[in-house]
This record gives structure tokens, C-alpha cells and sequence, in this order.
């Protein structure tokens, strides 16, 4: 792979809250990012976006369980190697476990996991503060 064919640096626009939301609906993977140990973790996930909350599954023993009741940081993007066009959305809000049994098995159905294993534990990350940003050609 070479350069791009238009390889000028890029216009950084940032994004309204409602399209940094409605961009996250267009992917379905992305990272959560939390304290583990006094460190900062990321782990993968795929999503789906539910109103405006983030929705993933995990297994029990997975590290981001220890964040239920925490502030968290959600990322995901979508940006071409090649063009380097695209955006990126990182959201933060408290971790909530989905515990009522008729909302999990309707997320069961929804969103099925990339990874084997059995993934009972449902989590949703409402947004408190949403950051986008869209990488742009100069007009």
C-alpha cells in the first residue's frame, strides 16, 4: 500500500452529540476502556446501540465486570487507511449490569457475540459526556 491519493493532511471537524450517537449505530465494534489496578484497560467489544446506550455482552470472570457502577470510556471509529477519512466517537458513562431476565434474553437475541464462550453478562454504558470527531477533505 502507498500514500493516498490525496495524502494533505485532513480537516478535523467535531461532531454534535446527536451525530457522534447515530455514527456509533453504523459500527458494531469497539473498546471499552476502564481502571484495572490503578492501570488503564481496554477491551474489545462488539456492540449494539440501544436508544442512545451502548450494549455489549462479557463472561463471567472478565475484567470489565469489576467496572459495574463505574464511570467508563467507550470508543469505537471507522476511519480508511487509505483515504484517511472517517471518525471517531468516545463516550463516557457509568456501567450498568443488566440484571432484569426478559431485557437479557432481548439482547441475547440482538446481539450475538464474535467470541465463543458463554457471554450471560449484559452491560449498558449510557452516555454522560459524547466527543466525536470527522476527519475531513479541506473545502
Amino acid at each position: 500500500m502507498g500514500p493516498p491519493v490525496d495524502s494533505e493532511p485532513r480537516q478535523l471537524r467535531q461532531l454534535t452529540k446527536a451525530e457522534s450517537l447515530q455514527l456509533l449505530t453504523e459500527v458494531s465494534f469497539g473498546r471499552v476502556i476502564f481502571t484495572q489496578n490503578t492501570m488503564p484497560a481496554v477491551r474489545p467489544v462488539n456492540h449494539i446501540i440501544d436508544d442512545v446506550a451502548v450494549i455489549f455482552r462479557t463472561h463471567l470472570g472478565a475484567a470489565v465486570l469489576t467496572t459495574i457502577g463505574m464511570i467508563v470510556t467507550y470508543q469505537a471509529d471507522a476511519i480508511d487507511p487509505d483515504s484517511h477519512l472517517g471518525w471517531s466517537v468516545i463516550l463516557h458513562g457509568y456501567a450498568h449490569a443488566i440484571t432484569d431476565p426478559d431485557t437479557v434474553a432481548r439482547y441475547e437475541q440482538l446481539l450475538r457475540p464474535w467470541v465463543r464462550g458463554e457471554m450471560t453478562h449484559v452491560i449498558r454504558i449510557y452516555p454522560e459526556i459524547v466527543t466525536g470527531f470527522e476527519l475531513v477533505k479541506d473545502e
